[in-house]
């Protein structure tokens, strides 16, 4: 398993965030604290169907960060 980080949690790096976290473990930075902590919370600050089922899955590891730090 990878460690791969991921840029910003808009549409395209939340989406690549996921699909990346199927087979890796991510480290996702965004500027936003709100959408780190949906997103640490397995929520989704994206109404997509897709990206809100595989964040409740919990082979899913994400971790979202407001800071590069650690």
């Amino acid at each position: 398993m990878k460690k791969i980080v991921v840029v910003g949690l808009g549409y395209v790096g939340l989406s690549l965030a996921v699909l990346l976290a199927q087979h890796n473990s991510v480290i996702a930075l965004d500027v936003v604290k709100s959408k780190v902590d949906m997103i640490n919370r397995k929520q989704s600050p994206i109404n997509d169907r897709y990206i809100i089922e595989y964040l409740k899955k919990p082979e899913i590891r994400i971790d979202a960060r407001f800071d590069a730090k650690g």
